[in-house]
């Protein structure tokens, strides 16, 4: 059985200088997502990357091992590098599965990849109950999940939500306040699968859910390519696949 190599990205930087969210999550958000997968038999390697060294962890070489990346993004959107989000962006093209969580819509490699600023959207904090409908029964992404799920608390987010119109809504969330958004979504950017979910403030313990990780796992099945064979040169308005 080929295995699924998985490489999450996280900033990291509340963890490391807010003491209530280390308390949370005390080897940052990225271990708790890692965690979560690491059981299952089809995964394979699992590299993790923040901010203070993603210019080299998030090498050329890591991302052609990489299956499906894995990316959350707050504060420190605009100091990740512009070479690799090059990097990561032509890797989608190329077939890479890509999976951006929560505040990682306003990230600089996905308002590349949806072509546009991702970053509008109404939100609050006030600890309020999330109710997540599936929107699209058999999809693979909400398989063994039911037809809501409950998460007691995360930050609110609400529409109008500034991205394309997806090629698939999975999720519709409904928040205390009366917000709803559109908090699963999918999309195709060349040979590459890209799933959004809105899910996983620092704030709140969402990464250790169980119906959170079984969205993470599903949609890492989901958005694994068959194939790295294509090559995408994105330099200029004469770029081709290449194989």
């Amino acid at each position: 059985m080929k295995k699924i190599n998985v490489t999450i990205y996280n900033e990291f930087y509340h963890e490391q200088h807010e003491p209530k969210i280390a308390e949370i999550y005390p080897q940052g958000m990225q271990q708790a997502i890692a965690d979560g997968l690491s059981p299952e038999p089809d995964i394979g390697d699992i590299v993790l990357a923040t901010l203070d060294d993603h210019t080299t962890v998030l090498s050329q070489e890591c991302l052609d091992n990489t299956d499906v990346l894995i990316w959350w993004g707050h504060m420190k959107q605009r100091e990740v590098d512009d070479e690799v989000v090059t990097r990561v962006c032509r890797r989608v093209y190329e077939g890479m599965g890509l999976i951006v969580l929560h505040s990682g819509h306003a990230s600089k490699v996905f308002s590349r990849l949806m072509g546009m600023n991702t970053g509008g959207l109404r939100w609050r904090e006030s600890d309020d109950k999330c109710l997540v409908w599936v929107v699209s029964q058999g999809h693979p992404i909400v398989e063994g999940l039911p037809p809501c799920f409950e998460v007691p608390a995360d930050e609110t987010y609400g529409e109008q939500f500034s991205i394309p119109e997806p090629d698939e809504l999975i999720f519709i969330s409904w928040f205390e306040g009366g917000e709803v958004f559109r908090s699963g979504c999918t999309f195709k950017r060349g040979a590459g699968k890209i799933f959004y979910l809105q899910n996983g403030h620092e704030s709140y313990p969402v990464y250790y859910q169980d119906e959170i990780r079984l969205v993470i796992k599903n949609a890492v099945r989901w958005a694994c390519p068959y194939q790295r064979k294509i090559r995408y040169d994105l330099g200029g308005p004469n770029a081709r696949a290449k194989v």
